[in-house]
């Protein structure tokens, strides 16, 4: 089968963050159009910029579920289609033990690793599956399967987000749209090498796996992946 993403409208969420970059050269390079979201501007526009002339950028606040579907619907009457959605907005606190933990990190952690997914799919999933062959992918975390006390939150606020991904995935079923989530461990993206290059990444998942799981998902190849969590964990 084709794992080509020639031609494929993909849009992706958190686009300005830390695995953006790599993300979007990937799959800019495969020859999708791609449509970049997140909060600043600046960022966004340099990331089109790179990505070429198959790019564009929206501002959109993941946590109002309105402007979520306001830029469904804007990318499907701009594109024609959505082939695509990829989820890469993330967050992180942690690093205290469980009976000490604020109660607000939870708060934090479930706007931005769950609500965003749950406004997002509810926008997309029309779209998705419209397109015939629709993709959803979201990064999540070893901490959703198996946490630890010191990150209870993060992995709570991850877990959610899996069974919200796997529950889309059985909507999906039959239709020719899919749902599947990229576990990751801690990430290591080119620039984090650059800036240190002496440090010992060989626990890390390199971002440019991640990047190779996403087109992957992404493409015909991966047509009969649904529901699915795909392991890139490192050398661990």
């Amino acid at each position: 089968m084709d794992a080509s993403l020639d031609g494929r409208v993909i849009a992706i969420a958190g686009a300005a963050g830390g695995l953006g970059p790599t993300v979007v050269r990937r799959l800019s390079g495969a020859g999708s159009t791609l449509c970049l979201c997140g909060r600043e501007r600046a960022k966004l526009e340099d990331l089109a910029t790179e990505a070429g002339a198959h790019a564009d950028v929206d501002v959109v606040d993941l946590l109002d579920p309105e402007a979520a579907r306001g830029w469904a619907a804007a990318l499907a009457e701009r594109h024609g289609r959505i082939d695509a959605l990829v989820h890469l907005v993330g967050g992180w606190r942690g690093g205290t033990p469980i009976e000490e933990a604020p109660l607000e990190d939870w708060g934090f952690l479930a706007d931005l690793l769950v609500q965003t997914v749950q406004h997002a799919t509810q926008a997309f999933a029309p779209h998705l599956l419209e397109s015939g062959r629709g993709r959803f992918v979201i990064v999540s975390s070893g901490q959703a399967q198996a946490p630890t006390h010191t990150n209870a939150a993060y992995a709570a606020a991850k877990a959610a987000s899996e069974a919200w991904t796997l529950a889309l995935a059985h909507r999906f079923k039959g239709t020719g749209a899919t749902a599947n989530v990229v576990v990751v461990g801690a990430i290591v993206a080119p620039e984090m090498r650059a800036e240190d290059p002496d440090k010992d990444f060989s626990t890390f998942t390199p971002a440019e796996e991640i990047a190779e799981a996403i087109a992957y998902l992404c493409s015909d190849a991966a047509a009969s992946m649904n529901g699915q969590r795909l392991t890139l964990r490192g050398a661990v």
